[in-house]
């Protein structure tokens, strides 16, 4: 394992111990710390690959082409077993900090349901909001009403006749 992998290892590692009853902006600081190493692991896993990709087609231009396209193989896997492993653990951290994060919003959101404050304000904007549909339908009744008299009182104006 190089010194790089195992900063990156010791990264994780010490981001996994981080005490579970933080608060929610520390649970988001880990989880951006986390994204950043996985940024690293990401790049470093492209390298290998770039690398891979480069050694074996340069093993074409050997005479033994599968005994290099099979040491080309081993030493990719001796270069991406490492950094699978990372990130096999880093992406178990992401998932239990965003649990944590999302049930941590999930309560603060039950909370906010519970409190009589917002309640009563719910209560209102619904009110508020029913009032606005009977108006709106009593306009709209109003309308066919006034659409629906419309001949009638055309007729009216014709005839001169003093509407009430």
């Amino acid at each position: 394992m190089t010194d790089q992998n195992r900063s990156l290892a010791f990264a994780i590692l010490i981001a996994m111990y981080v005490a579970p009853a933080h608060a929610v902006t520390s649970d988001e600081l880990e989880l951006e710390k986390l994204n950043q190493i996985e940024a690293q692991l990401t790049l470093q896993r492209e390298w290998a690959e770039y690398r891979w990709k480069k050694t074996n087609a340069e093993c074409y231009d050997k005479f033994f082409v599968n005994s290099c396209l099979s040491d080309a193989r081993a030493k990719y896997r001796r270069e991406i077993d490492p950094i699978r492993a990372q990130e096999v653990l880093l992406n178990e951290n992401q998932r239990i900090i965003n649990e944590r994060i999302k049930t941590e919003r999930d309560a603060r959101r039950a909370a906010e349901r519970a409190d009589p404050k917002r309640a009563q304000e719910r209560a209102e904007n619904e009110k508020a909001f029913l009032q606005k549909q009977k108006d709106a339908a009593a306009r709209a009744a109003d309308l066919e009403e006034r659409r629906k008299d419309a001949p009638r009182r055309a007729q009216e104006n014709k005839s001169g006749v003093k509407l009430d």
